[in-house]
C-alpha cells in the first residue's frame, strides 16, 4: 500500500493462504481481525484529506508495533485494516491481544495543532471454527466488526454463525431502504409534549416509522443506523423535516392551537453543506413560522469539534427556530458548551427518568439538570415519563414539560389530531402549582 507501506489486498490474500495452510498442518488456530476506524469520515470532512492520511499512517504504525513481527497487518481499503495472527508453540492467542490493539489505536493523535482521539471497532474470525471456512475469514471478520459498530463502536466482537442472519437482514433492509422514500413507505408519528403548569399539549415530537409491504412496521432501531451509515439518512431526514413542518402548518390552518413540532437532526444532516439552505427552503415552502419548529440535536453531533458547531448553531438560530439538546447527560456533556451554544431546551433522557423514584443518583442528576437549565434560562423537557410517580417528582422539581407513555404513545397524524379535537391534557391534580420563580419559557 503506497500510503502506509503495509501489504495491500493481493499480498494479504497470499499471506492468508499461507496462514490457513500452516493452521491445517499444525492444528493451531489462525485469527483474522478486521479493524475499522470509528468516525474517520469526520476527520476527513473537518480537517481535510491530508490530515486523514496522517491519521492512517499513524494508525498503521501503531497496529504494527502492537502485534508480533510474524503477524501480518495489511490495509484493506480506506480506513479498514486486517491483521492475521497465527498461534505458534507456547504463544496462545487470547482476547487480550485484541484489546492491546484497541488501546494502541486509541492513543491521542496530533493533527496540525489539534489533538484527536480515534477509536476503532474490531471483528475477529477464527479458523478453524464452526461455520467459518478459510475463504470466508475476512467476510466473517467484517460481519463481526459491524456487530461491534452496532453495539456502540470502540469494542470488539468474535464472529458467531448467528451474526450471519443479522448480516443478511442488514443487506435486506439496506436494499429495501433505498426504495422506501420513492415508494412512500415512511410515515410520521407524533408524540405530544405537555406543559406541566397548564396541563395542555404545547408541542409534539415527530418520529419516523417505516411501513414495509413485506417486513411490516419496521421500528427505527432496525433501520436508522443503517440509513446513517449509508448516507440515506440525508434524503430521509429531509423528508421528515418537510412532512413535519407541513403537517404542523396544516393543523394551525385548521384552527388548532399553534404548537411546536420537534424534529431530530442526524449527524450526517448536521454536517451536510446545504443544511441551512435546506431549512430555509422548508420553512418558506410550507409557510410554517420558524418559532414553531424545534430542531433536536444530540450532544455527540458537535462535541468532536466545538468551534464550527457553535457557528453552525448560531446560523440555525438566526433562522428563528428553537434548538434543543436531546438525551442530555448521556453523552459527552461538557457543561462549558451549554453557555456557548444558542440552545433553548434541554431534554432529560428517558434512562434517568425511568429510575428517579427508586435511584438516588438518577434523582440527583435530574434535579441538577433542571436547576442548571433554569439558571441558564433554558427550558426542560423530560422524555420517557411512564408513571404518575415520575410525573409527580418532575412536577415538584420544576420540570417545564413532559412527554411519554403516561400521557400518550407516539400517534399517527389522524389520532394525534383527535387528541387536539378533544382538547385532552393532564388532569388538574397532575398540574404543577405556580412556581415562585418563573422558569424559562419554551413556548413561542
Amino acid at each position: 500500500d503506497v500510503l502506509t507501506g503495509l501489504p495491500n489486498r493481493s499480498l494479504l490474500q497470499d499471506r492468508l493462504e499461507q496462514a490457513v495452510a500452516y493452521a491445517g498442518r499444525s492444528g493451531n488456530p489462525v485469527w483474522v481481525m478486521l479493524i475499522d476506524l470509528d468516525r474517520f469520515k469526520f476527520v476527513n470532512d473537518s480537517m481535510g484529506h491530508k490530515a486523514g492520511d496522517v491519521l492512517l499512517m499513524t494508525v498503521a504504525a501503531r497496529l504494527r508495533s502492537s502485534l508480533r513481527e510474524l503477524d501480518t497487518v495489511a490495509r484493506l481499503s480506506g480506513d479498514e485494516f486486517v491483521a492475521i495472527l497465527s498461534e505458534h508453540g507456547e504463544q496462545t492467542l487470547n482476547p487480550d491481544i485484541v484489546q492491546r490493539v484497541m488501546d494502541a489505536v486509541a492513543q491521542p493523535v496530533m493533527l496540525g495543532t489539534k489533538e484527536f482521539f480515534v477509536t476503532c471497532s474490531i471483528g475477529v474470525a477464527v479458523f478453524p471454527s464452526e461455520g467459518t471456512g478459510a475463504d470466508a475469514l475476512i467476510e466473517h471478520a467484517d460481519i463481526a466488526m459491524y456487530r461491534a459498530k452496532k453495539l456502540g463502536r470502540n469494542n470488539f466482537q468474535f464472529y458467531t454463525p448467528a451474526m450471519n442472519e443479522e448480516s443478511l437482514e442488514r443487506v435486506r433492509i439496506e436494499g429495501a431502504l433505498r426504495n422506501a422514500l420513492e415508494r412512500d413507505e415512511f410515515v410520521l408519528y407524533y408524540q405530544p409534549q405537555l406543559d406541566m403548569k397548564t396541563g395542555k399539549i404545547c408541542g409534539m415530537e415527530a418520529l419516523i416509522r417505516w411501513q414495509h409491504p413485506e417486513l411490516g412496521m419496521v421500528p427505527p432501531g432496525r433501520f436508522v443506523s443503517i440509513a446513517e451509515e449509508t448516507g440515506l439518512i440525508v434524503p430521509i431526514g429531509a423528508w421528515v423535516m418537510r412532512t413535519a413542518c407541513a403537517q404542523n402548518k396544516a393543523w394551525q390552518d385548521a384552527g388548532f392551537d399553534k404548537l411546536r413540532v420537534a424534529v431530530n437532526l442526524s449527524a450526517r444532516q448536521f454536517s451536510a453543506p446545504d443544511l441551512i439552505e435546506g431549512l430555509e427552503r422548508v420553512l418558506l415552502d410550507t409557510g410554517l413560522e420558524p418559532k414553531y419548529l424545534e430542531i433536536e440535536l444530540t450532544e455527540s453531533l458537535f462535541m468532536s469539534d466545538v468551534t464550527p458547531a457553535v457557528e453552525l448553531l448560531h446560523r440555525m438560530k438566526a433562522l428563528g427556530v428553537n434548538l434543543s439538546i436531546d438525551d442530555f447527560g448521556t453523552g459527552y456533556s461538557s457543561l462549558s458548551y451549554l453557555s456557548r451554544f444558542p440552545i433553548d431546551v434541554l431534554k432529560i433522557d428517558r434512562s434517568f427518568v425511568a429510575d428517579i423514584t427508586r435511584d438516588a443518583n438518577d434523582e440527583a442528576i435530574v434535579t441538577s439538570i433542571i436547576a442548571l437549565a433554569h439558571n441558564l434560562k433554558l427550558a426542560v423537557i423530560a422524555e420517557g415519563v411512564e408513571t404518575g410517580e415520575q410525573l409527580d417528582y418532575l412536577r415538584r422539581h420544576g420540570c417545564d414539560e413532559m412527554q411519554g407513555y403516561y400521557f400518550s404513545r407516539p400517534l399517527p397524524a389522524a389520532e394525534f389530531e383527535q387528541l387536539l379535537v378533544e382538547g385532552r391534557g393532564l388532569q388538574a391534580s397532575e398540574i404543577a402549582p405556580a412556581p415562585e420563580a418563573e422558569p424559562a419559557a419554551v413556548n413561542p
